[in-house]
């Protein structure tokens, strides 16, 4: 008995915990509701600002806009897969505060299949815009090829419910990845 009550003990330090702690948001959108658990501890920067920006309903008016596929990147030598969103406008989004870039290598948390990450141009710029991954996507993480500096994009969470609604939208139709009819983010909220 003390033996087992020991590796209880054990396997409390072990289990991690940070899971049932994350915050839990919402993204209603026309084509349906995706459910994201976002890393508050292993990216505290970009979570907190993303987080921040739900807080204050900054994300009024957003849309997904643009999804990649293999099919609509004919130019890009390193192919990836994501839908993006935001508030899509660059005359808001550039009035928006920006964040230190976080990397993968300083986070763990690497562009997996639903994983959330930050769009950015360079390093220390992101702000509103977003993406969700489909499938696995090593080429967006630190030291990868689909931006030249090599730093990768600053992902934060990741998709618990709803990749059906993301893989929808991602099918829909395109004219160089712009979508034709932007899906509609009716709200992001925390769950």
């Amino acid at each position: 008995m003390k033996h087992l009550l020991s590796l209880l003990i054990l396997l409390n330090f072990l289990i991690p915990y940070s899971n049932a702690q994350n915050p839990k948001v919402e993204i209603a959108t026309s084509k349906g509701n995706i459910e994201l658990e976002i890393y508050e501890s292993k990216a505290p920067i970009t979570a907190k600002h993303f987080l921040s920006n739900v807080d204050q309903h900054i994300f009024q008016n957003a849309c997904f806009y643009r999804v990649v596929r293999m099919d609509n990147q004919p130019f890009n030598k390193v192919k990836i897969e994501v839908i993006q969103g935001g508030l899509f406008q660059d005359s808001i989004v550039d009035k928006m505060p920006v964040i230190a870039h976080e990397t993968t290598k300083e986070t763990g948390i690497f562009h997996k299949d639903g994983v959330i990450s930050m769009a950015r141009a360079e390093p220390g710029t992101a702000s509103t815009e977003f993406f969700i991954c489909v499938g696995d996507q090593p080429e967006l993480d630190y030291l990868g090829h689909r931006n030249p500096d090599g730093q990768g994009f600053a992902a934060f969470g990741k998709v618990t419910k709803g990749m059906n609604v993301v893989k929808t939208i991602q099918q829909l139709k395109d004219n160089d990845q712009m979508l034709i009819e932007p899906v509609q983010i009716l709200s992001i909220t925390r769950k």
